[in-house]
């Protein structure tokens, strides 16, 4: 089995928005999918690209992605590599080709002089958190993720106009 890792391109973005619903599927997240693939292009693509993605074939199928975008520590006082998912259809799977596309994420990562590669794990994923201990990865349970959505992310924006309301 041949497997290629590759930089998406344009052209990659309806099949990588296709793995993104898989892997919304696999998570049990499908109703939290409200993107598309012509946002996907906007924002990978577009004059101001936030992420970049990784695509995994085999025999010219796409069976896996990694998507992933810069942050910085502040500790660190370096960059570092987000990684937001990293998935491969579950057929594919046991071959090889999360490792491969995690390593390439890496190298990426080391060739740039970047501190860090962090991702979050569903605490449900064991096969996944399994996987990445094998790699090397420690969890942060003393790490709480936060997160501002919709209506609350708005109401926050709100408070910039008057953050002292008397």
């Amino acid at each position: 089995m041949q497997v290629k890792i590759r930089p998406a391109t344009p052209e990659d973005v309806p099949v990588l928005f296709d793995l993104i619903c898989a892997l919304a599927e696999y998570e049990h997240l499908s109703h939290l999918v409200t993107g598309s693939a012509e946002l996907l292009q906007q924002h990978l693509f577009g004059p101001e690209a936030f992420a970049s993605a990784l695509l995994a074939e085999v025999g010219g199928q796409a069976v896996g992605f990694a998507l992933y975008f810069r942050n910085f520590s502040t500790f660190l006082t370096r960059p570092g590599i987000y990684l937001e998912d990293l998935f491969v259809l579950p057929e594919f799977r046991g071959r090889g080709i999360g490792k491969a596309l995690l390593a390439r994420v890496a190298q990426e990562a080391v060739a740039k002089g970047y501190g860090r590669l962090e991702w979050m794990v569903l605490d449900w994923n064991q096969p996944a958190i399994e996987f990445y201990r094998r790699l090397g990865a420690k969890p942060h349970p003393e790490w709480i993720l936060h997160r501002v959505v919709g209506a609350e992310l708005e109401a926050l924006a709100r408070l910039a106009e008057d953050p002292y309301p008397s």
